[in-house]
């Protein structure tokens, strides 16, 4: 069973597989703006869906908090293209520097 939570301390956060930590996205800024950067998963634990149910989960707690997210990350931005639903996250003036349509 996965789980996905935030650790503060080194600015992301992680999915964890049986109590492993199995990967991460890293994030800068976690007021209202949150810049999701770098994703990546554990060799390991590649080919088994987690960076899209990080990536997903993710989007959900930072909406839960009514952040905004800057895409620099390709797995994000790549996410957010094949779930428009959480297009409204990424600011309007700002979608177009990530390749985002406007609405």
């Amino acid at each position: 069973m996965a789980e996905v939570r935030e650790n503060q301390d080194e600015n992301r956060f992680e999915i964890w597989v049986d109590g492993e930590l199995a990967g991460f996205t890293q994030h800068r800024g976690i007021g209202a703006v949150v810049s999701l950067v770098h994703t990546e998963i554990g060799d390991r634990f590649g080919g088994q869906g987690l960076a899209t149910q990080l990536i997903g989960r993710t989007l959900d707690l930072l909406r839960e908090r009514d952040a905004q997210v800057l895409p620099f990350c390709p797995f994000v931005k790549a996410y957010i293209d094949k779930h428009p639903d959480y297009l409204g996250l990424v600011p309007a003036d700002r979608r177009r520097t990530f390749g985002l349509p406007a609405e």
